[in-house]
This record gives structure tokens, sequence and C-alpha cells, in this order.
């Protein structure tokens, strides 16, 4: 995934890319893919952190059962006992060779995004001892598709879940990107949470997300690797659009896009 996803703006035109987009809606809405059964506890509050942290190292509860700790725990917080410094300590836990991308946007640039209210980085650590295995960072990205000549059928498709903004003559979706998904590869944990176990977790996170202030959509952008692609799709996601993007002196490659009705 790139960090670039969390500063772009995300907008649907062409009749190609329109009916693609409409499709992917539809195919989402009818997609029955089984939810993958994890177990997960969210954290709030200095009390609910420092008593894990106690518990400490202790073996607690069987593999799959997981919980979930928003940064902005440690970052808002005004116990002496959390803090920054303690956050950073913790994600120096993290390792992800295979993505350096992925590691790098948790130890250097997702505290300073919280901080600027761009994206929120949510990290998931064992129940059984408190140990981190990985991380997903989430931001608000309406989907806005504009309401160019197309198909009746891709319109009755988009009026299933978008209102039609008359004045601007765009459909306009709220929508949650997952703009970071890794897997930490930490000697002491790796292989302790599977890549869909972790998507899981974030999906239910949106899905709070969606019961508090709404919101219709999940979607990704990942690099244009049949095997990436298909993790994805096993889990129901639905390919909508492509888009060329650079990371620093490298060559131009493609992201999908890839969309999950919540």
């Amino acid at each position: 995934m790139a960090t670039s996803s969390i500063t772009k703006n995300f907008i649907i035109s062409g009749q190609k890319q329109v009916e693609m987009f409409a499709d992917a809606i539809e195919a989402s809405a009818n997609d029955r893919t089984p939810r993958v059964p994890i177990n997960v506890t969210y954290l709030q509050g200095a009390d609910d952190i420092i008593n894990l942290w106690r518990k400490g190292r202790k073996r607690m509860e069987s593999a799959n059962n997981f919980i979930v700790l928003n940064i902005r725990e440690y970052l808002a917080n005004e116990d002496k006992r959390l803090g920054e410094d303690k956050l950073v300590q913790l994600l120096s836990e993290f390792s992800c060779p295979l993505n350096p991308d992925v590691e790098r946007f948790l130890k250097k640039q997702a505290i300073d995004f919280a901080k600027k209210h761009q994206a929120v980085t949510y990290l998931v650590l064992s129940l059984e001892d408190a140990e981190l295995l990985g991380y997903f960072s989430i931001t608000i990205k309406p989907l806005v598709v504009k309401a160019e000549p197309f198909s009746n059928t891709a319109k009755r498709k988009l009026a299933r879940f978008s209102e039609i903004d008359k004045n601007e003559q765009t459909y306009n979706l709220a929508a949650y990107l997952i703009a970071q998904l890794g897997k930490n590869f930490n000697d002491k944990v790796k292989g302790r949470i599977t890549g869909q176990e972790l998507l899981e977790a974030a999906i239910r996170q949106t899905q709070i997300l969606q019961y508090q202030v709404g919101g219709m959509v999940a979607f990704v952008e990942a690099e244009n690797k049949e095997k990436l692609l298909a993790f994805y799709e096993n889990y129901g996601f639905k390919r909508f659009d492509t888009r060329q993007t650079v990371l620093g002196d490298a060559e131009s490659h493609e992201l999908v896009q890839l969309l999950k009705l919540i």
C-alpha cells in the first residue's frame, strides 16, 4: 500500500471507470465470502493499557484472540505512564523486511499523521502476551463519481448506495481507506497472526466507525501483483480502478483499487 493514498482525492470519471465502479459495488453487495473467525478486545483509556502491560508477557488466552489499540490512546492521554516515548518504544518492536514502506510508515509517519488527524493507526496485539503482531491505518476518503453520460444500468446500481449531488453532478460515497496493513515479522511473533486475521480486524474497525458516523465502503490500493490482489479478492474485495504512482526516485508503477461494502 502507498502512503500517498492518504493525501490523495479519489475521483472516478469516464464511462469505462464508472461502469467498473458500479459493477464492483453491486458485486460486493452480492458477495457472501465467509468472515474470518477472530475475537477482538478493544482497549480504551490509561487503566486498560496499564493493566495489559502489568499482566505483561504472561500467557492468558488461546490463539486468534487479539487486542486492537488506537495509538491516540498514547498520544492524547495525560497519564504519565503512557505518552509518545512509550509508544515509540512499542513501535520499535515492529519489523517488515519484505515491505520497508510498511515498516517506515509505522515508525516514522504514523504518529505525525495521527497528530494531524489525517489517518489513525491501530495496533494489533496478542491477548496471550501483549506482543505487537501487526497494525493497520484508516482514514476517511469520500469516493466521488462524476455523473457523466453512462448507462442507465450503472445509474441504477449507483443509486442503490448513494445520492446524486445535482449541483455538482456527482455521486458521493462515504468511504474508509485502509491505507496501511502490515504484519510484524519480528522473530518473537512471526507467524502468530495471518494476513486474513489482520484484515478482518481492520474491517471490523471500519464497521465500528460506520455504526458511529456512517459510511458505506472500505477500500484499498494495492500493488499490481496477482498474489497480493488475490489476497484481497479472497476476502471479498472487488477491483474498480487503477492509478499510476511514483515512490521516491523509483519508476512509476500501478496501484489497483479494490472495494468492499461494510
